[in-house]
C-alpha cells in the first residue's frame, strides 16, 4: 500500500489595525521557526497584509489565502487540501472568523482558530476555537460569545497591544472553559500557551 502523506498545516496570521512591526514582534516572540518554536510538522506561516480596514473583510483574507496557497513552492492540486490554523488579533478576528467559515464551506479544513483579544466578536464554527485575552474581564465577557475548551487570560492584566507585541512576556492562566472558570489548569506565558496549542494541532 503506498505511503500517503497528509499535507502540512499552514498557519495564517490575521493582524488587527496597527503597526506591522507589532506583528513581526509577535512572530519572533513565539513563532520563530529558526529557534524551534514551531514544530517541523507545521508547514508555512502566512501573514495577511491587511491595510486599513481590510482586516475586517473575510473575502479579502480568503482571496489572499487562495492566491498564496496556489503559488506556494510545492503547490497542491487543490489549495483547499492545505489544513489551516488561524491566529488572529483584535479587529483581525472579525475577518478571520468569516474567512475560516468560508474556507470550510468551500471544502477546506480548519484545524484550529485562535482569537487573541477578539473582544465582542462572536466565535462559532465547526472546528476547535481558543480565545486569548489581555485581562480577566475580556476573557469572561468574550466567553459569553463563544469559546472552546482551552483558553488563556493575562494575570496580571496587560494593555491590549502587549499580548500581541510581546506574548513571551505576558503571564497568565490557561483555563478550560468547558468546566467553568475554575480551576485554572496552569500558569504560563501567552507564547507558551500558543506553542502548546500549535503542538496539539
Amino acid at each position: 500500500m503506498p505511503n500517503v502523506q497528509c499535507p502540512m498545516s499552514t498557519i495564517i496570521i490575521c493582524p488587527g489595525i496597527h503597526d506591522a512591526a507589532f506583528t513581526e514582534s509577535f512572530i519572533s516572540g513565539c513563532l520563530d521557526t529558526s529557534g524551534g518554536s514551531i514544530d517541523q510538522n507545521q508547514g508555512k506561516i502566512l501573514v495577511f497584509p491587511g491595510k486599513d480596514f481590510s482586516s475586517l473583510s473575510a473575502l479579502h483574507i480568503l482571496e489572499f489565502l487562495r492566491v498564496s496557497l496556489a503559488h506556494r513552492r510545492y503547490p497542491l492540486n487543490n489549495s483547499f487540501e492545505s489544513p489551516l490554523i488561524f491566529i488572529s488579533f483584535s479587529a483581525g478576528v472579525v475577518g478571520a472568523m468569516g474567512a475560516a467559515i468560508l474556507w470550510q464551506l468551500l471544502g477546506g479544513r480548519v484545524k484550529a482558530f485562535i482569537a487573541i483579544d477578539g473582544w465582542g466578536v462572536p466565535l462559532q464554527g465547526n472546528f476547535p476555537i481558543h480565545r486569548m485575552s489581555h485581562d480577566y474581564f475580556t476573557h469572561w465577557s468574550s466567553s459569553l460569545l463563544g469559546s472552546g475548551q482551552n483558553n488563556f487570560y493575562a494575570e496580571p492584566a496587560v494593555d491590549h497591544m502587549s499580548i500581541w507585541r510581546s506574548p513571551e512576556t505576558v503571564q497568565g492562566w490557561w483555563v478550560d472553559s468547558s468546566i467553568g472558570i475554575f480551576p485554572p489548569k496552569g500558569h504560563l506565558s501567552a507564547a507558551e500557551f500558543l506553542r502548546m496549542l500549535l503542538k496539539r494541532y
